[in-house]
Order: structure tokens, then sequence, then C-alpha cells
């Protein structure tokens, strides 16, 4: 099929065009700073002294020993090492259900798009036009068309081509600067996911603690209940005084008093778990955790110091901002310098549509348009500065973001090792507890002592169990925190992968 004069001219304007382009493409530079990946920071350690192992508390629930293995990996799905079904499954339906997680998913994808959308400029501009004109043209003017008609239709269809050669690399940086902000966004969506899973877990550690410990309350509630009894019936036959009374009403008033704060506490959490799995707390059905369900994990991953910076999605954030500062310092220096447009338009114009395309209708214009900045106030300069002192703030920004990074570790780490001490001071007070609360058994079996001497064995047994349930929660919830601070494993995740190749 032959083409028409008028789509040779067309291509004739394009070639030429693109021609010129290449050659000014070829022939420019990107200004302003090329960003360069940090250094990771220069230590093998995140404490002063380094971690190898926790003390162990024998025959306790999550009383096991935990060794620290440097430079292992973290698992996909950490959570998974506490063995508990529940678990896994409220966690997987947060995944797939927390609103906050769809948000962020949904702000990459905007950001992804946002850096395509950008990168055409990279191409020529290519419309089509097409124009119809009715026209009436007075008779003291010489008319317009050949023919002196003074009323007349004008059709005109056009292919216009227009481009910005990108001579000092202004589109280059904008594309740069949004390709950063895509991988910001990115990992800010990796945190919430690193977030989420974590929360998950510490709620339901705190949930099925503080269920232990109202069980605990209410059996003490139930002691001092028997003890103020005792000592109102004492009191009645003169072996006590209303003082003794008194002190026994105040305790357990007192005891009375923190149930319903740890009901309150409880509720909350168990309302946290349904809002985190996506679901109203009126309508959510979250089963009752118990502590002896979960298993502490003995063997924990301890990244090296190297790797953090690569593993931390807040780190990897900051880092992608400090290099969108860099690209917008280039995009500010360039926007002081002259700006090419080359173009080219090629079409027909006839009286008559049927004679749109023939002999003598159509036309051509190749044109370059050169506009430099003279005098704009100061504005384009101080927009530069401006850039600059962003980009300065923005490597500060990372700088403390690491910072930050190693104290979470260090904070997790030496939190492990004292709350397997806690554990063991607590167990050992426990056994202590219960070994006095037998002998006093015993003792009022014997007659040695009376039934309130008892219930005071009883209350500070059911104190110690509170406390030790308290302990354990703390490793379990630790350990979850381990795993966040060390960046939660995202890099083994399928989902998580860089779906958008934002580099190219």
């Amino acid at each position: 099929m032959h083409e028409t004069w008028t789509q040779t001219l067309a291509r004739r304007v394009g070639a030429r065009v693109c021609t010129v382009t290449c050659a000014l493409a070829l022939a420019g530079c990107a200004v302003g700073p090329d960003f360069r990946k940090p250094a990771p920071p220069d230590t093998d350690r995140y404490t002063a002294q380094p971690s190898v192992a926790t003390v162990a508390t024998p025959d306790i629930a999550g009383g096991n020993a935990q060794r620290f293995d440097t430079g292992a990996d973290i698992a996909g799905d950490w959570w998974t090492l506490f063995h508990s079904k529940q678990l896994n499954a409220l966690i997987e339906a947060a995944l797939a259900d927390n609103p906050d997680l769809k948000a962020a998913q949904a702000a990459l994808t905007a950001a992804h798009e946002a850096v395509l959308a950008q990168r055409g400029a990279y191409l020529p501009q290519v419309d089509a036009e097409f124009n119809a004109t009715r026209y009436k043209q007075p008779a003291s003017l010489a008319p317009v068309p050949s023919n002196n008609a003074l009323l007349y239709n004008l059709f005109t269809p056009q292919v216009s081509v227009s481009y910005t050669p990108d001579v000092f690399g202004l589109n280059r940086r904008s594309v740069e600067s949004l390709q950063a902000q895509a991988q910001s966004t990115r990992f800010q969506m990796i945190a919430a996911w690193n977030t989420l899973t974590s929360n998950v877990a510490v709620a339901a550690i705190t949930d099925a603690s503080l269920k232990a410990q109202i069980d605990a309350t209410r059996e003490q509630i139930r002691i001092e209940t028997q003890s103020v009894e005792l000592m109102r019936y004492r009191y009645r036959k003169g072996d006590a005084s209303q003082l003794d009374v008194s002190a026994q009403e105040t305790q357990l008033a007192q005891t009375q008093g923190s149930l319903p704060s740890l009901l309150q506490q409880r509720d909350q959490q168990r309302h946290l778990l349904a809002v985190l799995t996506g679901k109203l707390p009126a309508q959510a059905s979250i089963a009752d955790f118990d502590l002896a369900d979960l298993q502490l994990p003995a063997d924990l991953p301890l990244s090296l110091p190297s790797k953090l910076v690569e593993q931390r999605p807040d780190v990897r954030q900051a880092q992608a901002n400090w290099h969108a500062a860099s690209a917008q310092v280039g995009v500010a220096i360039a926007q002081r310098f002259p700006n090419i447009t080359l173009s080219g338009d090629a079409g027909s114009s006839a009286l008559a549509i049927g004679q749109v395309f023939k002999t003598g209708t159509g036309f051509w214009t190749l044109g370059a348009d050169v506009l430099a900045p003279i005098f704009q106030g100061g504005q384009l300069l101080h927009q530069q500065r401006a850039a600059e002192a962003a980009y300065t703030q923005a490597a500060e920004q990372y700088r403390s973001t690491v910072l930050t990074a190693f104290q979470n570790v260090a904070d997790t780490l030496t939190a492990l090792q004292h709350d397997a001490e806690t554990l063991q001071a607590a167990a050992i007070a426990e056994r202590a507890a219960h070994t006095t609360l037998d002998l006093s058994r015993r003792q009022l079996r014997d007659g040695y002592i009376d039934q309130l001497a008892l219930l005071s064995a009883e209350q500070a047994y059911s104190q110690a169990r509170i406390a030790l349930v308290q302990a354990q929660a703390s490793r379990y919830a630790d350990t979850a925190a381990l795993f966040q601070a060390l960046g939660g494993g995202w890099w083994h995740r399928a989902e998580l992968a860089e779906t958008h190749d934002d580099r190219k």
C-alpha cells in the first residue's frame, strides 16, 4: 500500500525531529550529584558485651535458654517458631485483610505508575488533530480561498510531533527522584507488614498473659474474701481487733480494684486483634490464648550489623528518601539551564472534505524553541539551595534512623537477657511460695497455725503466680520484638518481592 505525500511528510518530519533529539540527548549530561549507596556502620556488635545465650529456668514454660546464632538468616514466617496454630491463623488473617497494609500496597502501585508516567517524557509526543471550520469573510477584505469565495468551509487534518530533549538531565533526575520515592513507598509498605506481624504476635501474647493474670487475681480475691470472713469471725469472738478487720478488708478491696483494670486491658487486646485482622470488634471471634500453648524459640538468629541496614525497612526507606532528595538537587540545577523544544507539523487544508490530502493542499513546519531563564527574582537559585538543604536533612535523617535501628536491636537483646533473669527469680519465688503453702496446709492440719495463716500463704502464692506469668509473657513478647528489630525476614516473602523494577 502506497503512502500519501502527507504521510511521507509526517514521517520525514518525525525522522528529522528524532535525529536532532538523539544528537542532543547523547551530548547531554545529568547535572547534580550522583547518589552513592552509604556504607554500613563500622561495627561488629550491637551491645558492649557480645550476646551468646540467656540463662535457663528448668521445668517452666518459656524457661528454656535462648542462644543467639550470629549471622543466621531470619525466616519469612518467623512466628511459626512459636508453634501455635492459633497465632499462625491470626497473623495470616491480618496479612490478608488488614486495611492499613492494603492501603500501603495501593500507595506503592500509585508511586510506580507515577514513575511510568514521568518516563513518557523520554519519548516524542505525537498528536493528531482534525479541524473543520465554516468562514464568512467580509467583502471589503481580500478573500482567502483561491476561488474568491466569501463563504466557505475549511477542513484541516494534521499531525504534530514535539520533543524536549533532556540535554541537562531534568527529566532523568525527575525520573530518578520518582523511582527513589517509589522505593521509599515500597519499604514503607514492608515496614507496615513487619509491624503488623509483630503487633499481632505481641497482642496475642499479651492476651494470654492477661487471661492468666485474671484467673490468678480471681483466685486471690476468693482467698482474701475468706480471710475477711475469718477475721470478722475472730473479731466477733474477741480474738481480733477492728484494725485487723479493716486491714483485711482494705487488702481485699485493693485486689478487687485491680481486676476491672485487667479485664479492661484484655478487652482492649482482643479489640486490637480484631482490628488488626480487619474486622470490627463486635464481629470478630478471637480464640483464647494460653502461654502454655506457645513454645519459646531456643535458637534466635542474630543478623550481622552490616546486614541490618539492608534488612530494616525503615533504614531502606530513609535511604530511598535520601536518594530522592539527591535527585531533586539535580532537578533544581537543571531548571536553571536552557530548555530546548523541537516541534514539527504536517497536514492538509482543503475547502471540501473530499479534497483533503490532494495535491496542493499539504503543509509542514519544523521548529526549535529555546527557553533560557534570565531573571527570576532569585527563585531558581533559592529553590536549588532549598533542595540542597533538603538533601542534607535527608542524610541526617538516614543516620538517625540507622542509630535508632541499632538501638532497637541492642535494647531487645538486653531485654531478652534480663527477661530470662527475671523469669528465673520469679520461678524461684513461685516455688518458694508454693512450698510455704504446702507447709502451711500441713501445719493447719496438725494444729500449729490457724486458718488465717493458711490464707496468707495462699495469697502470697497467687501473687507469685501473677509475677511468674508476667515474666513468661515478657520473654515471648521480646522474642517477637527481636524478629521485628532485625527486619522481620520480609526478603523471603514472595508478595514483598520487588514486582515493580523501578530502577530501569
